[in-house]
């Protein structure tokens, strides 16, 4: 389930989570590995922004090439730069484009993206007066929208309509129980949806446990 990036890239990007939660469970912590990892490999950097002081960050976290951990808002920490901020937002009239990658240098993201059933977490940046991109009209979880930002506006190895998706994967638990992913993830080479490191792992542990509980 591992995701191969190109060559050809433009300059570096920021990719930046507004978390909007006063905790972090596994399942965010395990998106927010994988983005730190991925997005480093490029050379661009993840910043966590709105880290509520009191929030334990797990261990997994910590120490990680690439992710920057922030308790100012977005809004402060680029205050001058208002104008390179794209947020992700799935109400915006415009579908992000490669030429996005050259008008904006830093992608802002809503989370929790994978929320079951979705809630509009994008609202509060939406007031603040961000440009607005869209990704497409069905729920991606964090990392999934983070992946296909970067795929269309820094790597840009192919155009948003033609990335390969996945909706709605069922997942095996054990050899009776299977269990349906209400979320569209990227496909990879073998046609499997491409999930973080340890994930199908923690589903698996506790399967009778919500989505809601494990974010």
């Amino acid at each position: 389930m591992s995701f191969a990036t190109s060559q050809t890239k433009i300059s570096p990007k920021i990719y930046v989570v507004e978390h909007l939660d006063p905790e972090l469970g596994p399942w965010s912590a395990l998106e927010y590995r994988s983005i730190a990892e991925e997005t480093n490999a490029t050379g661009s950097r993840f910043c966590l922004s709105s880290v509520s002081p009191s929030l334990q960050v797990p261990q997994k976290l910590q120490g990680l090439g690439g992710l920057e951990i922030k308790v100012e808002s977005v809004e402060q920490i680029f205050a001058t730069e208002k104008e390179k901020v794209c947020l992700l937002d799935p109400t915006a009239s415009k579908e992000l484009s490669p030429n996005d990658g050259d008008d904006f240098d830093i992608f802002l993201f809503g989370g929790i993206l994978g929320d079951d059933p979705p809630r509009d977490r994008t609202s509060e940046l939406r007031r603040k007066g961000f440009e607005g991109r869209r990704l497409g009209p069905r729920q991606m979880t964090t990392d999934t929208a983070v992946r296909v930002t970067r795929t269309v506006v820094q790597d840009r190895t192919v155009a948003l309509a033609d990335i390969p998706y996945i909706d709605h994967p069922e997942l095996q638990i054990d050899e009776h129980e299977s269990t349906e992913m209400p979320f569209r993830y990227m496909a990879d080479r073998d046609n499997q949806p491409i999930m973080p490191q340890g994930m199908l792992e923690l589903i698996r542990k506790d399967p009778e446990k919500g989505f809601g509980d494990l974010l």
